[in-house]
């Protein structure tokens, strides 16, 4: 059972990355969504959205775009990087996102246009693994589509990207409009399963698992699945891909070993750091802000750290903030994960 660690804007990167690797027992990473058209035109910020540390072995590079052309021009150079192979974003469900034709408008699109797409992404990669002996994977995260679909929609669709040769499908089984308060369907990952176990494609499960107890709910209704992908509760807490393993759980055993503790304080320092030297400056404020609004809720007193954690006006300010949140509340410091 693969354990993946999803794609979150301002959070996949680097030094997330790192902060999750220090505790171990994640598979893959997926990045924040890179976009085509932006790549191609080489913009200033492009070079930390392709950095693949610490783990190039791990890195999944996710795409998303509105044309054809600017998805496949895009993909002849992500499958140059080093990682596992390219993901097409077909699941993100913001307003500005597929209003502009990208993420979940590729769902939205006649089939015939987004078949077009995905069959030329699909052999920038086949036309890369056969030159070089690589084999980088195709796969594509999605939702079941807009609120009005029906199975025969959404299986015609998934039947169209495992003909394209997409060899691994992510579904976050809600619609376009469908909110976290809305309980997932995991009953279509366990379709999807049983319906590509043939082929040899993979399927991922996504969506409300925050722990070994929502895990075991999501497995019990889905139990053909091949992995499972976890986002926001990986920035909570960063350890839950070692948690999830230690109950028994993923492709790595875990070593006997006596208690493993945690020291939030030095993990925050430690990633404001890594913010400050793999990311541009003019990230680091709404990547920290970002990354405190999730892992705040570690604390008894979330609202109060999260509140003074948001409203440091610099990363200097944020240390002192965070020194002084634990000499306030030094029991929230030391957390034991066994």
């Amino acid at each position: 059972m693969k354990l993946i660690c999803g794609p979150m804007a301002t959070i996949s990167h680097p030094a997330f990355r790192i902060m999750i690797e220090k505790f171990g027992y994640c598979d893959e990473y997926f990045t924040e969504m890179i976009n085509a058209g932006t790549l191609l035109t080489n913009g200033p910020f492009e070079k930390y959205y392709i950095d693949p540390t610490p783990v190039p072995q791990k890195v999944v590079w996710q795409l998303t775009g509105r044309t054809t052309e600017h998805m496949k021009q895009a993909a002849e150079e992500l499958v140059k990087l080093p990682g596992i192979g390219i993901d097409i974003n077909m699941g993100c469900s913001a307003p500005d996102i597929y209003r502009y034709g990208s993420g979940i408008g590729w769902m939205l699109k006649p089939i015939e246009e987004t078949k077009e797409m995905v069959c030329a992404v699909s052999e920038v990669i086949k036309n890369h693994n056969e030159k070089t002996g690589e084999n980088k994977r195709f796969s594509i995260k999605l939702r079941l589509g807009d609120d009005n679909f029906t199975d025969n929609q959404f299986f015609d669709f998934c039947d169209m990207l495992v003909n394209a040769d997409a060899k691994m499908l992510t579904l976050h089984p809600r619609t376009k409009k469908e909110k976290l308060s809305r309980p997932a369907r995991y009953f279509y990952c366990e379709e999807l399963a049983k319906r590509y176990k043939k082929d040899g494609v993979e399927i991922i499960l996504n969506g409300n698992v925050k722990d070994k107890a929502s895990f075991d709910n999501a497995i019990s209704k889905a139990s053909s699945v091949d992995g499972v992908m976890i986002s926001r509760a990986a920035v909570q807490k960063p350890w839950i891909f070692y948690e999830l393993a230690k109950g028994g759980v993923g492709n790595c055993e875990l070593m006997e070993e006596n208690e493993k503790t945690v020291d939030l304080q030095q993990l925050c320092l430690d990633y404001i750091k890594d913010i400050e030297k793999y990311q541009p400056k003019e990230f680091w404020k709404t990547r920290l802000q970002r990354f405190f609004t999730y892992f705040s809720e570690n604390f008894k007193f979330a609202h109060y750290a999260k509140t003074s954690f948001l409203n440091a006006k610099d990363n200097e300010d944020l240390v002192r903030r965070v020194e002084e949140f634990f000499v306030q509340c030094p029991e929230e410091r030391i957390v034991g994960l066994f």
